[in-house]
């Protein structure tokens, strides 16, 4: 095993990140939640916010899970230890890509209608 490896630093540094990523992930959320139906009038586009706060739980809880993971690894390997898979940040990318395809569609929309106000 290699002593190079600084047992909780760099886990809980990444951790962290992940944290201030689901804070913000929130915080967009809550304003969706609030904007949107009052924007377009319709009680389905809180749907949105809602979406928001459910990725914001999971990804909370799977960069916990995560960390416990990679310090195990780390612990029980050193620093030659293969870290878990990405599928956190994967599902996060995907997550915002469908955000990010729904606004330029909702955009569209509203410029095809004629309508220059949301």
């Amino acid at each position: 095993m290699s002593t190079l490896f600084d047992p909780g630093l760099q886990p809980e540094r990444t951790e962290l990140a992940w944290r201030r990523t689901a804070l913000a992930l929130a915080a967009g959320s809550l304003v969706a939640f609030r904007l949107l139906p009052a924007a377009f009038g319709e009680a389905w586009w809180s749907l949105g916010g809602v979406a928001g706060l459910l990725m914001t739980a999971w990804l909370y809880i799977g960069a916990r899970r995560r960390y416990r993971r990679v310090n195990e690894a780390l612990r029980r390997e050193g620093d030659r230890a293969r870290m878990p898979g990405a599928g956190i940040l994967l599902a996060l990318a995907l997550f915002i890509c469908a955000v990010g395809i729904t606004s330029v569609a909702i955009v569209i929309a509203v410029a095809l209608r004629g309508s220059g106000s949301i």
